[in-house]
């Protein structure tokens, strides 16, 4: 497994400590089923041994960031590219955690490419991302798909740590996910919260005073093929007593939640992955053994 070349000269002298990671997959479908053809590492981002629970078609990848969090300065950088008709779900084996930022307010940003060639598919499915009191966060995912692809991701943010009882004080948070095929933009969600946005943490319009926020990404799909799941994921949500809501933007069903603890989110995203995955994949959902330890 290649380490990267570090990017650019660094002086560390002129500047706070900056801690740069990058893992970079490719995934190749040979006659064994999908494999992973390459993956360079730089910096503590790793892959374990990929799984196979359902078969050689489509393998489970763990992603391992030993240090366990993110510190100010610190840049997290993750791709996976998927040639025609592989199939991975990417997931890992526990919480992301962005820890509170230095004085010096220096960011800590976290960003993710995937990308799916002809007939493939990708699934993102990490735990849940807490991030800390007065941390300084950017998060961004992005996702590149073409013709006859699909996608089903999650992302689970907790502000602060509201089972201590402590709120996002001061912190920043800026968090992007967009969807494109061929160039074409198909979907962008965004999320900006300032020191100075008390109105989008408590507003009917914003987070509702809720510090989990969830939100999952399936597609593309015709509304011929999301129409029969809109009520089932509707009820899915309602027994999970969590600010919920189900819609379809454009070719994309998306599924958004607010509630008070980020595991209580993260299964029923879970169960309504259960419901989407084989109408849009053709799999029945198989949870990673690794949720369950």
């Amino acid at each position: 497994m290649p380490l990267l070349t570090p990017p650019g000269p660094h002086n560390e002298d002129a500047q706070p400590s900056r801690w740069h990671a990058r893992l970079a997959l490719g995934l190749k479908r040979t006659s064994r089923g999908s494999r992973v053809a390459s993956a360079e590492r730089f910096g503590p981002l790793h892959l374990q041994k990929p799984f196979y629970p359902e078969g050689p078609d489509l393998a489970h990848l763990y992603l391992l960031h030993p240090p366990g969090g993110m510190v100010s300065g610190d840049l997290l950088e993750i791709e996976a590219r998927l040639e025609a008709d592989t199939a991975a779900l990417i997931t890992t084996p526990g919480a992301g955690r962005v820890y509170r930022a230095r004085p010096d307010r220096t960011l800590q940003h976290q960003h993710v490419r995937l990308e799916a060639g002809p007939g493939a598919s990708v699934e993102w499915l990490p735990l849940e991302t807490i991030l800390y009191p007065d941390a300084r966060t950017r998060l961004d995912l992005d996702v590149e798909l073409a013709p006859g692809a699909h996608f089903i991701g999650w992302e689970v943010t907790s502000l602060g740590l509201p089972v201590q009882g402590e709120g996002f004080g001061r912190g920043e948070l800026q968090q992007r996910l967009q969807i494109s095929r061929e160039g074409r933009l198909l979907l962008r969600e965004q999320l900006l919260i300032d020191g100075t946005c008390a109105e989008v943490m408590m507003s009917k319009a914003g987070l509702q005073g809720q510090p989990v926020s969830g939100l999952m990404v399936a597609g593309p799909m015709t509304a011929e093929q999301a129409e029969p799941l809109l009520e089932p994921l509707r009820e899915c949500c309602e027994r999970d007593d969590l600010l919920a809501g189900v819609s379809l933007s454009g070719e994309f069903l998306l599924i958004r939640t607010l509630g008070r603890c980020s595991e209580r989110t993260r299964l029923c995203l879970e169960q309504c992955w259960g419901l989407i995955r084989p109408a849009l994949i053709g799999r029945a959902a198989c949870a990673p053994r690794i949720w369950a330890t």
